[in-house]
């Protein structure tokens, strides 16, 4: 098998900003939004290879990523976005070809789960706050670039006799849609199986009216009726939003993370690195100082609001730590501040929660959350005399594989459940993540959050809200040991396990899309038949043909 090079640099940075944007152009008319592809050949994150036909790697996917999230934060006027492109006859051709086939394989299943998350923020802004997204495909649309489409909750495509929708991974390359293309093609499109499996072994995809009588696409309408068709059905959307008019956004600052060899550090989260031991330490400062307590102060403190600056920093040192911090494979997860102030803060997050805002920040809380349980790291909680695993911080121990909290009847050390451990940060399968820990118990979950008190040691233990209690006497070694034993197992194994324990219960097409990539992507990205000497994807672009071992497994 050809060994591959890690086409990325060795540092990714995931804050950007509409003025540094390379690849997209955000423009605004009314309550429309339209995001427009102009992706810079040269503009890639390595030199290697060039972003030709409005193809993409991770840094066109920040991009996005920012874009949407300032629209939830920054526009509130806008009630409806037009993805499209400004190339002419070509909308997206999906993810670089050449970037994956230089890439280490950690760097393609990386990427393929940031793109997922970002179009199922798509999602989420549709669900959550009334963003409705249309795609306007005014050319060639393939592979990831589709999968873009199929994120939006309407599709028109161009009618010139030419552009047409595909997913072509499997023909050319050997490999899946890796961005849930497939799912969402019979999950959410409801396209039949028997069409799905002609157009997804089908390279040159489906155009015209066949593509809307498929349900690949909602219309075609010719190129002269193209924008004003889209441009009029953006206002329909746009009127159907239930998004309300809520005057001016705030502004999402940079994070400002001081990085160094060793950690990295935010005003409220610290990372510390221990190479040698291949384990990192990711502690959550809580709040500090009186908090804003009404949605107006809210504004007023804009991004420097306690929960939405940590979880802001939570989001971006989980993100490096995937991407940059490979061979870290344990991360212990700390808080240290006053447990009152976090459930202060909670009590007014639940009392305005109607609130454009506060429902923003919530649904951001819940975005970070499931970055948490979708990152293949294990993930075991400390508590100890002044954590404030509380409330919305509590749901960092509740995410864990494990917990581990100090039973010392001399050091002060307790828990605490807020009503937003009730609802408002679901997990990927929709339910909580106390529903999920007592699935075997429903009842248990109403009897513990209608308790006021906070848990000492022995009682969280009892109630099963952490793993394990060690006394004082145990505590260093328990914990060092769980630790130390952790990073010794095989990180394949682990990986597998943890997608498997994690998402207990109901099905989604969230779910599901996650559940594939984590099994079979980073299956078949590491077969020959992809990936080796004559694999398809090395074979891509080249007078070669791949060569497969016909062999099903």
């Amino acid at each position: 098998m050809a060994t591959a090079t890690n086409t990325a640099p060795s540092s990714i940075t995931f804050e950007t900003s509409p003025q540094h944007y390379h690849h997209w152009k955000l423009d605004f008319d009314g309550p429309i939004a339209t995001l427009s592809m102009d992706v810079q050949e040269d503009a890639g994150l390595s030199p290697d290879y060039r972003l030709k036909l409005n193809s993409y790697d991770l840094g066109v996917d920040i991009e996005l990523a920012d874009a949407i999230q300032r629209l939830r934060f920054e526009h509130p006027e806008i009630h409806a976005v037009v993805i499209t492109s400004l190339k002419e006859r070509i909308f997206c051709a999906g993810a670089n070809i050449f970037m994956l086939r230089g890439s280490s394989h950690a760097l393609k299943v990386n990427f393929c789960k940031f793109t997922n998350e970002t179009r199922l923020a798509i999602e989420d802004a549709s669900q959550n706050s009334g963003l409705k997204f249309l795609a306007a495909l005014n050319g060639i649309c393939a592979g990831g670039g589709y999968e873009l489409a199929l994120a939006c909750d309407e599709i028109y495509l161009v009618d010139d006799g030419n552009s047409a929708v595909s997913l072509p991974e499997t023909p050319l390359l050997g490999v899946l849609p890796g961005t849930g293309g497939l799912t969402r093609v019979v999950d959410k499109r409801r396209v039949r199986r028997d069409l799905a499996d002609f157009f997804g072994t089908t390279a040159e995809g489906i155009r015209g009216k066949r593509a809307v009588e498929w349900r690949l696409v909602d219309a075609v309408y010719p190129t002269s009726q193209f924008k004003d068709r889209v441009a009029k059905r953006a206002q329909e959307l746009a009127a159907q939003s239930d998004r309300a008019s809520a005057g001016q956004g705030i502004t999402l600052g940079p994070l400002n993370p001081q990085v160094s060899d060793d950690g990295i550090a935010y005003s409220a989260v610290r990372v510390e690195i221990d190479r040698d031991k291949r384990v990192a330490t990711l502690t959550v400062r809580g709040p500090e100082g009186e908090q804003p307590s009404t949605p107006d102060a809210i504004i007023a403190a804009g991004d420097e609001y306690w929960p939405l600056r940590a979880f802001r920093e939570l989001d971006d040192a989980l993100l490096r730590l995937r991407l940059n911090e490979p061979a870290i494979g344990t991360v212990v997860v700390k808080t240290a501040g006053d447990a009152s102030a976090v459930l202060g803060v909670d009590d007014t997050l639940l009392a305005h929660q109607g609130h454009w805002l506060v429902r923003e920040i919530l649904h951001f809380m819940k975005r970070t959350l499931k970055r948490m349980d979708l990152t293949s790291r294990s993930f075991f909680a400390v508590i100890e005399p002044g954590s404030c695993f509380a409330g919305s911080l509590l749901e960092l121990a509740l995410a864990a594989d494990r917990s581990y909290m100090l039973n010392d009847p001399d050091q002060p050390n307790t828990i605490a459940l807020s009503g937003i451990n009730g609802g408002p940060l679901p997990m990927s399968n929709g339910l909580t993540r106390l529903h999920t820990r007592f699935l075997g118990d429903p009842e248990r979950v109403n009897g513990l959050l209608t308790e006021e008190e906070p848990f000492e040691a022995d009682q969280a233990l009892e109630a099963g809200l952490v793993s394990f209690a060690p006394d004082e006497l145990d505590w260093e070694d328990e914990v060092r040991l769980a630790v130390e034993s952790r990073a010794a197992f095989s990180p394949d194994a682990l990986t597998g396990m943890e997608a498997n324990l994690r998402f207990a219960g109901p099905e989604t097409m969230e779910t599901k899309i996650f559940g594939r990539l984590t099994a079979w992507q980073n299956w078949i990205f590491i077969r020959p038949n992809a990936v080796g000497e004559h694999g398809a994807l090395t074979a891509y672009g080249t007078q070669k043909r791949p060569e497969f071992d016909f062999n099903r497994t």
